[in-house]
């Protein structure tokens, strides 16, 4: 069992961060840790293995980033055979952080989040992940860059070909574990993982947590510690709760009456590629700003996509579940089921993208005739209102 851990906030300058950091820190303004953080950072300080799970939108990526990097210049401190200190202290070019996570967009925003933090600390940080060239991957991977954020696909590629080494790493991080089991990655992270140096800290973090992840997780680590924040399983509190049983074929005049009433950014989950691209159409040719996001388009395509709907170009992003999870935009007031999801677990980490930290949200679900039993395996676990 997991040891729930209430976590109290914390002013971020009394954590004793490196003062680079702390200048990340306030540039992203932060100024307080939320529950997760309070809970994990002096764990991970103090170098023990961790299995964190908490609810989405907690401020995981940051429990876990900040107190690596303020490793990384404090043993880059030590390394330095004696001289003066120097602020930034250089790290030696080898390859000391791995984190794993499930997509290439939740890849891209720990990237953007280490980048960051990391901006007046002087160490560099890149992203891995499939539908762009290898190349420019490969030599980073060969230049030993601190810290490689990777999805577990293209990291194996890498691995296969020898470009990548991690015979010095100290750090491996598993974001989103649930998620890389759901998607069928596991396989590829054991392989990852038994590739890697067995000295090392090992964290997972995840919003659920199946048993086969647990399983996972106590065979690759030394005594870990275990937090739990929040329920398990479960949406997280600021999100309200509602069900609207409509038609099927009617679906799509519910949805743009709902659109032209609603302010806010709105993101809609839809059950296919096919199916997000043409209610994007639908809906941008009813003159409502709207973009799809699928597996199918490229990957530049998904980054536009992406940006477009965190800058306001777009208000309504129609995406398949390879959004539900690592998609951190602020301000995303409603996230409507246009397809109720396949699982309770689906649903979590979809309405997950609202309500995060302090911020308030609404889930809605359109629920057709048919979708009645699809409904019900969902609710199982999860109580909506309406």
């Amino acid at each position: 069992m997991l040891e729930t851990t209430p976590g109290e906030p914390l002013a971020f300058d009394t954590l004793g961060l490196d003062p680079t950091l702390l200048l990340g820190v306030a540039d992203r303004g932060f100024s307080q840790t939320t529950p997760i953080q309070t809970a994990v950072l002096p764990i991970i300080r103090e170098g023990r293995d961790l299995v964190a799970c908490a609810e989405t939108g907690t401020g995981k990526t940051a429990a876990f980033v900040l107190p690596i990097l303020d490793r990384l210049l404090r043993h880059a401190t030590a390394e330095a055979d004696g001289a003066p200190p120097v602020s930034p202290p250089t790290l030696l070019p080898a390859t000391k952080v791995l984190v794993l996570t499930p997509t290439r967009e939740l890849a891209a925003q720990v990237d953007d989040d280490v980048q960051g933090f990391a901006y007046h600390a002087g160490i560099s940080s890149m992203a891995v992940y499939g539908g762009v060239p290898m190349d420019p991957q490969t030599r980073a991977l060969a230049a030993g860059v601190p810290v490689v954020v990777a999805t577990p696909g293209r990291l194996t590629d890498h691995m296969r070909s020898g470009s990548a080494s991690f015979s010095g790493l100290e750090v491996l991080v598993l974001d989103e574990a649930d998620r890389m089991l759901d998607m069928g990655f596991w396989p590829d992270v054991r392989r990852i993982v038994d590739a890697l140096p067995r000295a090392r800290q090992t964290l997972l973090f995840s919003a659920t947590m199946p048993d086969e992840v647990m399983r996972f997780a106590t065979a690759i680590m030394r005594d870990p510690a275990f937090v739990q924040i929040g329920r398990p399983n479960a949406a997280a509190r600021t999100i309200t709760h509602t069900v609207e049983h409509v038609p099927a074929g009617q679906k799509t005049d519910w949805l743009v009456r709902f659109l032209r009433e609603e302010d806010g950014a709105i993101l809609v989950f839809v059950r296919t590629k096919r199916g997000a691209e043409q209610l994007a159409r639908v809906l941008a040719g009813r003159r409502i700003r709207a973009t799809a996001l699928h597996a199918d388009r490229s990957q530049r395509e998904r980054m536009a996509a992406v940006e477009g709907f965190r800058s306001g170009q777009f208000r309504v992003l129609v995406a398949t579940d390879i959004a539900a999870r690592g998609l951190d935009i602020d301000g995303i007031t409603h996230v409507v089921n246009y397809d109720v999801p396949h699982s309770s677990n689906a649903y979590v980490h979809r309405v997950g993208r609202t309500g995060r930290a302090l911020s308030t949200g609404t889930a809605l679900t359109l629920v057709s005739p048919g979708e009645e039993h699809a409904l019900r395996a969902v609710t199982e676990r999860i109580r909506l209102a309406g």
